[in-house]
């Protein structure tokens, strides 16, 4: 599958993944950061997600698939990797499965481990919509908010709908797909397999989605891994403390 991706910078190539419902557009700022350090940033749109073809077919192990498809096709050579949450698990998976395809990793929030079931709430909120019949975004944040009370999340979330040529609204997320896959977003990792390669882990200190607890079997498959948290910081690291997340990619890049 030929992902959609956005370019920003010349130099190193990273390539950065995003979480679940997100999209290579919600990099934009952190890109353009990181790439004014002498970086080539390939932002891409995961399956189902953003401008990236559609399939009924979801799974970490085909989003590796895509990524390792990308890096073939665009002649990448030992790209660094960077991915938030589900992102994350699907750089996890690659590298298990592609090693030496990669030169560095950066797991943003988000550990080897099964996660239970938890998007319930947002996957009944988005399914609440009546894009047929909606007259502005404003109409669906008044519906979404029946189910997702952060504003910030819902902000985030209302940016996967978007008015087509016609002038109607329609998901850039393949909501029936995903309601029906979301349960794989917290799977576990069934064929582990050790990673030599230099690992960073970022977790914010006010997230639930690393705990110290987490490290030992962290460090057991990824044996050159270091973990860093980042202060004040909630599961969205990124958007939340972004000068502090740049500084902790930088910093990590440039270790020899």
């Amino acid at each position: 599958m030929k992902l959609f991706f956005r370019k920003t910078g010349e130099g190193q190539p990273i390539l950065i993944l995003h979480g679940i419902f997100g999209s290579s557009d919600n990099w934009f700022s952190i890109s353009k950061m990181i790439a004014e350090k002498g970086y080539a940033i390939y932002a891409l749109d995961a399956r189902n997600h953003g401008q990236s073809p559609r399939s009924e077919e979801f799974s970490y192990e085909l989003m590796a698939a895509d990524l390792n498809e990308f890096i073939e096709h665009h002649q990448l050579e030992k790209p660094v990797i960077i991915g938030h949450s589900m992102g994350g698990k699907t750089v996890m998976h690659f590298a298990m499965k592609y090693p030496e395809k990669f030169s560095k990793l950066i797991i943003v929030d988000i550990a080897p481990k099964f996660y239970p079931y938890h998007h319930g709430h947002i996957i009944q909120g988005l399914n609440s919509i009546d894009l047929e019949n909606l007259k502005s975004r404003n109409d669906a944040e008044t519906q979404l908010a029946k189910f997702v009370s952060n504003i910030g999340e819902r902000q985030f979330l209302l940016k996967n709908i978007y008015r087509t040529e016609d002038a109607k609204f329609d998901w850039r997320i393949n909501l029936p797909v995903l309601s029906k896959e979301i349960y794989q977003v917290g799977g576990d990792f069934t064929d582990v397999h050790e990673v030599n390669e230099p690992v960073l882990f970022i977790r914010g200190s006010e997230s639930g989605y690393i705990f110290d607890e987490d490290i030992p079997t962290i460090k057991k498959i990824f044996l050159n891994a270091i973990i860093e948290t980042i202060v004040g910081a909630g599961h969205w690291v990124q958007a939340e403390k972004p000068l502090e997340f740049v500084e902790a990619v930088i910093d990590f890049l440039n270790k020899k």
